[in-house]
């Protein structure tokens, strides 16, 4: 501790003193209540503070040289501290040592280092009271509780009188980050975002300091390309700041960089004089070449606008715009914060009539999602729901992609801060890293289960906020499995009564209050827009079991479900995706939109259903007859089946061509082999009666060369060769099968 820093703690030690009443006895300004209660708290964390910090010169000088004058002044103070100063007696000892150290503090000539000599005449440092650090409201006595108990990750604390459900309190000397999640007279349950039962957890006694705000968001420029912890701490801020790869106990770091500075462009049509509400866009911020960035007036607010910032640079915590309502003034930056358990509100909801295209055959073809959809992939551990979640990442057709880590394993989230930023798209001629258009929510398995719940409302407010722009945004759970894991965990150290597999009996709600924050919706505010959130999720079921509790509440919400099967895993098809049992309710919502651009792909895609379920009637004939005894319409159907199976259904992620599909080479690839299938089928048909029987076998042996094009079809790069090469190469292909069919006939 420095020179100058021992003189302002003696000096502010001094000013206390001088704060004081006339009198010398100090039990009767206690006893006549003439010390004010906050500053008795306030002394006792100064003395407590300071006495830790000079404990070591003070030894080195002679002044409380032995170690158990240091022990009963901490005993001290903590109690004082509390014990809300119940014993007056503690109080009195703590003020009279701090007295005691007052008079014994030397003072230090910062010149010469040498210690000052003491006279009669030497008087305390004269210091301005308007700069002594004040009594925030949140440290006043009135705003502490204390621990009762801990078990877990749940701690119960008393003395909580007038706190609220879902209040944000932070737990112990540490300041851990918790949430109020049940109360009962004056005692308070909270749930603990941090570790709680390490080497320097949590004992009963600690303080407990209410904030007064619900666990919330910081929702302003800075969020696209960042990765964030459960509770929205930046992660790679905190690793700068602490040289470790753990996060520290307590850390209390801004989700958003105060020193970067934006640039901000106010709306041309604002004015001093204008009236603005809630959801009107004011202002714009280049973000990055990918998301232009609106900024937008919180849903809650409105007036007449007195100050609008000119155009420039600006960081988030510098006021854009004033706002007067009612004679009352507010300020406004470029953040705003927003409670992660309340939805934001929209001017309506509007139904879904454009798909969420993945990129992935299978998915687009037979079980498409919308942009403002819900989604659920369940599957057994190695089916591949994260690679999918991924690929909907890189390839899907949303603006704003939001990837929330929920209690899975550290490295995957490490190959998407791998893979991402290596991955590009096209936009007007210019090559963009779509790590510009991904947010990035990491709460995995090695960290505190709690969190993992917060999580996930993270994420959806991240969603939220971006969709309130105007954006198309895809929001990624991956997985909610692990999220209702730290439910039931919780749910078990309240005691409650468990339900199914010892989940809580709220489960299916739960679930469903964040399933339905998802849509398609037409944003608060003007210019008028919409917007939409999709919430693709993925579930683990212990062993594949879709019976789980968590799977079957997730499929009684969402409208599509991507089934994975083990078995085709164990085949090495991918994406494992049963074609048997997943389904989507959004086919006839999105029928208008096909009809308009691709008209014929309806009838296509009823009829690969339809070969792919005969396919699978005719699969236990042909174990026990054998294929040779199958009618030639049922042989063709089972080559057709295998040609859907192995060469449109299935998908190499890891190769240039196959990793993308457009949606245009997806119809290319389904019309030709069905276009094969209603031809073979119309060769055997028409022949049957005649003399010149076509079978199975004489197309396969005069159709080798067609057969071996169809199946490859799907090796066309569409960023190499190009749409309109892709699609003339595939007409030719139809073309050229028609004259052989027709030679064959002949």
């Amino acid at each position: 501790m420095s020179f100058e820093e021992l003189n302002v703690v003696s000096a502010l030690l001094s000013q206390f003193i001088q704060l004081m009443p006339q009198s010398p006895d100090l039990l009767s300004c206690i006893e006549t209540k003439q010390i004010p209660t906050g500053l008795r708290t306030w002394t006792a964390q100064a003395l407590l503070q300071h006495m830790g910090i000079c404990r070591s010169q003070w030894a080195t000088w002679g002044i409380m040289g032995k170690t158990a004058d240091w022990t009963d002044v901490q005993k001290t103070t903590t109690d004082t501290l509390h014990k809300k100063a119940d014993r007056e007696d503690d109080l009195v000892q703590a003020f009279q040592l701090l007295n005691v150290v007052r008079r014994n503090i030397p003072q230090l000539d910062p010149a010469t280092g040498t210690r000052a000599k003491r006279t009669q005449d030497t008087k305390p440092v004269k210091m301005d009271i308007s700069k002594l650090p004040k009594i925030r409201d949140e440290e006043r006595e009135s705003q502490f509780g204390y621990v009762h108990g801990v078990s877990g990750p749940v701690v119960t604390a008393t003395a909580m009188a007038g706190a609220a459900m879902y209040e944000l309190v932070r737990v112990g000397h540490s300041e851990l980050v918790g949430e109020i999640i049940r109360l009962e007279g004056d005692m308070a349950t909270i749930q603990v975002y941090e570790e709680t039962v390490n080497s320097a957890g949590v004992s009963v006694g600690d303080p407990v300091l209410r904030t007064g705000k619900p666990l919330s968001v910081e929702l302003g420029p800075g969020i696209m390309g960042s990765i964030f912890d459960g509770i929205q701490r930046p992660l790679k801020d905190i690793n700068d700041l602490t040289q470790s790869i753990y996060i520290p106990r307590g850390v209390n770091i801004g989700a958003l960089n105060r020193d970067l500075k934006w640039e901000f462009s106010p709306s041309k049509s604002l004015r001093v004089g204008s009236h603005i509400t809630g959801g009107d866009i004011y202002g714009m911020v280049f973000e990055n070449s990918l998301i232009k960035h609106k900024i937008m007036l919180p849903p809650k607010n409105r007036g007449t606008v007195t100050y609008v910032a000119p155009p420039g640079n600006y960081d988030i915590s510098d006021v854009v715009m004033e706002l007067e309502f009612e004679g009352v003034k507010e300020k406004f930056t470029m953040m705003q914060v927003w409670p992660v358990r309340q939805v934001r509100p929209v001017t309506e909801k509007l139904p879904a009539n454009h798909p969420l295209l993945t990129g992935q055959r299978v998915l687009d073809a037979l079980f498409p999602c919308v942009q403002g959809g819900t989604t659920a992939i369940p599957g057994a551990f190695g089916c591949g729901k994260t690679v999918i979640s991924q690929s909907l990442s890189k390839y899907s057709n949303s603006d704003v992609i939001i990837y929330v880590g929920c209690g899975e394993r550290g490295n995957e989230m490490s190959e998407v801060l791998r893979d991402f930023p290596e991955l590009t798209m096209e936009v007007d001629g210019k090559t963009e890293s779509i790590m510009k258009r991904t947010a990035l929510v990491a709460n995995t398995s090695n960290m505190p289960v709690a969190a993992r719940e917060a999580s996930i409302y993270t994420g959806i407010t991240l969603s939220e906020y971006f969709r309130d722009m105007g954006y198309n945004v895809s929001m990624m759970a991956d997985s909610t499995s692990r999220w209702a894991e730290a439910l039931r965990e919780i749910s078990g150290r309240l005691a409650e009564m468990p339900a199914d597999s010892g989940y809580p009996a709220y489960l299916g709600a739960r679930l469903a209050s964040f399933y339905e924050r998802a849509g398609r919706v037409k944003c608060l505010g003007n210019p008028e827009r919409e917007g939409s959130v999709s919430i693709v999720g993925a579930v683990s079921p212990p062993g594949g079991d879709f019976s789980d509790p968590v799977t079957s509440a997730t499929l009684g919400i969402v409208q599509v479900f991507w089934g994975l099967d083990k078995k085709l895993a164990q085949r090495k098809h991918f994406p494992s995706v049963n074609w048997l049992i997943s389904y989507s309710k959004y086919t006839r919502a999105l029928d208008e939109y096909y009809d308009k651009h691709f008209p014929e792909f309806v009838p296509l895609r009823t009829k690969a259903k339809e070969i792919l379920q005969e396919e699978e009637d005719l699969a236990e004939i042909v174990q026990l007859v054998g294929k040779a005894s199958l009618a030639e319409t049922d042989k063709i159907t089972l080559e057709v089946a295998k040609l859907l199976k192995d060469d449109f259904l299935q998908q190499n992620g890891y190769t240039p061509y196959d990793r993308f599909c457009p949606f245009y080479k997806t119809v290319g690839i389904l019309s030709n082999t069905i276009a094969f299938y209603d031809m073979a089928r119309h060769a055997v048909e028409t022949t049957a009666q005649s003399d010149n029987k076509i079978t199975w076998a004489m197309i396969r042996e005069h159709m080798g060369e067609i057969l071996y094009r169809i199946s490859s079809m799907k090796f066309k790069d569409p960023v190499k060769d190009g749409e309109a090469k892709i699609k003339s190469e595939y007409a030719q292909l139809l073309e050229d099968m028609q004259n052989a069919f027709r030679t064959l006939e002949e």
